[in-house]
């Protein structure tokens, strides 16, 4: 059974990444970081959530597909 809770992280998970496909990074963020406050450990969001941060401050190319490069380990 899944709690009321999880419920709403993975509504807020699946907001999230629809604003983060449309290269809505800011939107998406705040979208992570409300399911990151009620769950504070769903490592998607959290994954997520840094992406996000990633691209407020490294804009990708408006040929971007979608695609996260990590560029160190």
């Amino acid at each position: 059974m899944i709690t009321e809770e999880k419920k709403q992280v993975l509504q807020l998970f699946a907001e999230g990444r629809k604003l983060y496909n449309l290269m809505k990074f800011q939107d998406a963020r705040d979208a992570f970081a409300r399911a990151l406050k009620i769950d504070p450990k769903d490592g998607p969001s959290g994954v997520y959530f840094d992406r996000c941060q990633h691209y407020i401050e490294n804009p990708p190319s408006e040929d971007w597909d979608g695609v996260f490069v990590m560029k160190t380990k």
